[in-house]
């Protein structure tokens, strides 16, 4: 009964789709490229939400997320190129390629495990390089991320979580020393340190990108506090001096 809901509730998506595509003119006019920017806006809306842990909003942004997989798809087929079978099918003959594991013979008993025999199966298809797979668009703190698991799946990684830390200590050393100097080399250096404390993020289980992003809206939502204690002063946080500044802010924190 429940898989008929879902099989009924995917179909009625995909007929509505077609509805629009038939009859609506914004829908009818858009393509692959046209949708592109929209659908990086609606991951990151996605991201939001997730991170916040608004499940009424995940619900929703996934549903804005399928509705543009629908209309990929959708244009795919009219352009004799794939449709939605062709799409469904593809990933799931992906997913029991990759996970051999489940359905097949390879034994794997841990999630590093699987992995490493993910990373392996995808070489065997024909691709060159265990980072070609990540995104050249990626930002570049989740590409670096991105690039460490990759690189971990192959085994090129630090065996002691020390060892990242004495590492991170090095690259900081050496900004140090180039800031100093005033070199050319600064921001390289640095670009060191970030990647170095990225690895070091992922040795403790913590994603750096959605820290990074949590410390932001703390940031905001201190600093606001802070705007809205000076205009009930009757002041701009420019009219501060930085003590008094410094003094909402650790209000804000208190509160």
């Amino acid at each position: 009964m429940e898989e008929d809901k879902r099989l009924a509730a995917f179909k009625r998506l995909l007929d509505i789709m077609d509805e629009l595509r038939e009859k609506f003119p914004w829908d009818s006019k858009q393509t692959i490229d046209s949708l592109r920017y929209l659908t990086i806006e609606e991951t990151y809306e996605l991201s939001d939400a997730i991170i916040d842990h608004k499940y009424d909003n995940i619900r929703e942004e996934l549903g804005d997320l399928m509705l543009h997989l629908v209309f990929y798809a959708k244009i795919g087929a009219e352009k004799e190129q794939f449709d939605i079978t062709d799409v469904l099918n593809g990933i799931c003959e992906k997913l029991i390629r990759r996970h051999p594991h489940i359905f097949g013979d390879t034994v794997a008993q841990t999630a590093e495990d699987v992995k490493a025999n993910w990373e392996k199966i995808k070489l065997k298809e024909g691709k060159r390089s265990v980072l070609g797979g990540v995104p050249v668009s990626l930002p570049a703190m989740v590409k670096a991320y991105r690039m460490q698991e990759k690189a971990k799946g192959v085994g090129f990684e630090w065996n002691k979580t020390s060892e990242v830390w004495d590492k991170l200590e090095e690259e900081l050393s050496e900004l140090k020393t180039e800031v100093e100097a005033q070199s050319e080399h600064i921001e390289e250096e640095f670009g060191d340190v970030l990647f170095s404390l990225i690895n070091y993020a992922r040795f403790i289980h913590v994603n750096p990108e959605d820290a990074l992003e949590k410390t932001n809206k703390k940031f905001i939502k201190r600093f606001q506090y802070m705007e809205e204690r000076a205009h009930a002063q009757g002041k701009q946080l420019s009219d501060m001096t930085l003590d008094e500044m410094e003094a909402l802010w650790q209000e804000a924190k208190k509160n």
